[in-house]
């Protein structure tokens, strides 16, 4: 079917396609230089949902955790039913309660840079249910849970991950905001909402982008499907000829659309954009012809083991193995292993590099106080961590990252460094600047040693066993 928006498609220029052979020859020669980034062939970006750092690696070693004194935490929180400050603790449970992620309560929760907000906002969101009874509306009935935090008792797969690989203490979600927003700023760089398919008429939106919902006391209100008119990241591969995919996993979404902590589960298909699912809504992706790009886990399985991996890929769970509450941790710790381990024992592992990452902080606690790189960011911080052949063995990185730095070293390995900049990709839109070229942002890069002998794959059980004590 033709695309709808098939002038935007027409006004691509000749100098374009010019710049885009060039591209693809600067990287050409580029390749053949041994010993750098170009030694990874494949991006793979395997994305979580609603965990903060301090709720998964808060402990670890090295790390920059919960500040703690003789092992005992030295931070709390104000609870203000009980009138207690209450400290983290570890939380053995599978499930857990998490709390409000809304752009609202991003800034409740940073509190001016005190992180005090957590528990108040969780009562907050208690107060305002429907039926204060009903347990997937209050979460933890002790409004505590947020404080709570996880170890390798739990999570020893991510925590060998993190020991053999690289764990990056400073990742910031993009902007201070839940799970949309997130998704939009791993492909494009921005989160909008546009008045039309022009791309000069988009404005930065945190809270609704694209105006897809209407919020109303206890219902919400679908107004009409958005048009991302902006550019993505899928616009310059696909100039470039880079071949990518967006995997979904099919069932139910891991988020509730008006970002409650909980809501009845919706079905979520690679047939029907949704927020985990938002490149279909991209005119660049319709116009490129692109729709077929976006596919069913399976077809990642089969990816992986043929060696037939995209250079660039995104993986996005579905509700039961997302870990967004009240998904099971365990659930969420298999999937993923399954899908690395699906990579390590297939053929591309040599030359991939793999990018674990959450997409918001989910409302639990976290110590660090986000820093400001412009007026859409960043967010909280949430768990990073690098698996490569050729990452740095159980380094830390320490430098400030977001979800920009992804887009970022894509664009170093496979389109020569040009970024997603209206002033030269081709294609004019009004964002407010190049998160790509933020002062403030780290170097992925960094988490390589392309000289070392390529590492051999470490394959985890899917179903994890405690480290022994």
């Amino acid at each position: 079917m033709p695309s709808s928006f098939a002038p935007h498609a027409r006004r691509r220029t000749a100098t374009l396609g010019v710049l885009a052979a060039l591209l693809v020859a600067v990287r050409a020669a580029s390749a053949a230089t041994p010993d750098d980034i170009h030694k990874i062939q494949h991006v793979v970006v395997i994305m979580q949902e609603n965990r903060s750092f301090d709720s998964y690696f808060g402990t670890f070693p090295g790390a920059d955790g919960i500040p703690m004194q003789d092992g005992v935490p030295t931070v709390c929180v104000p609870d203000p039913k009980s009138d207690e400050c209450v400290r983290p603790f570890h939380d053995p449970a599978d499930m857990n309660a998490g709390g409000p992620h809304t752009a609202r309560n991003a800034i409740d929760d940073v509190d001016g840079g005190k992180m005090d907000g957590f528990i108040r906002a969780v009562r907050d969101a208690q107060r305002n249910c429907q039926d204060p009874n009903d347990p997937r509306c209050v979460g933890r009935r002790d409004g505590i849970g947020v404080m709570g935090y996880h170890d390798g008792r739990e999570i020893p797969n991510y925590w060998r991950y993190a020991q053999e690989f690289v764990l990056q203490d400073r990742m910031f979600e993009p902007t201070a905001s839940w799970s949309l927003p997130a998704h939009l700023f791993l492909v494009s760089g921005w989160s909008a909402t546009c008045r039309d398919h022009d791309p000069m008429r988009c404005v930065s939106d945190l809270r609704n982008p694209g105006g897809i919902r209407l919020r109303r006391r206890h219902e919400q209100v679908i107004l009409r499907q958005p048009n991302y008119a902006w550019t993505d990241l899928t616009y310059l591969l696909h100039t470039a000829n880079v071949s990518w995919k967006y995997y979904v996993a099919e069932g139910t979404q891991p988020d509730c659309d008006d970002d409650e902590m909980t809501c009845e589960p919706k079905p979520q298909t690679v047939g029907t954009p949704e927020i985990w699912n938002p490149l279909p809504w991209f005119d660049t992706v319709r116009d490129d012809g692109e729709l077929g790009n976006v596919q069913t886990l399976d077809h990642f399985y089969v990816d992986a083991a043929t060696g037939a991996l995209p250079a660039v890929a995104w993986v996005v769970p579905n509700g039961e193995v997302s870990e967004h509450p009240p998904a099971l941790v365990s659930a969420g710790q298999a999937y993923v292993t399954g899908l690395i381990n699906a990579i390590m024992q297939g053929p591309s592992w040599s030359s991939t590099a793999i990018f674990l990452a959450w997409d918001d902080w989910g409302g639990f606690y976290d110590h660090v106080v986000p820093p400001s790189v412009d007026g859409n960011g960043y967010g909280l911080r949430v768990p990073g961590i690098v698996i490569s052949p050729y990452a740095k063995r159980g380094y830390i990185d320490h430098q400030t990252l977001s979800f920009d730095a992804y887009l970022k070293f894509i664009e170093d390995d496979f389109l020569s460094s040009a970024r997603i900049d209206p002033s030269t990709d081709g294609r004019p839109d009004s964002r407010p600047d190049v998160r790509e070229n933020a002062a403030m942002l780290g170097d992925l890069r960094q988490d390589f040693d392309f000289e070392q002998a390529p590492r051999p794959p470490l394959v985890l059980p899917t179903v994890a066993s405690p480290p022994a004590p």
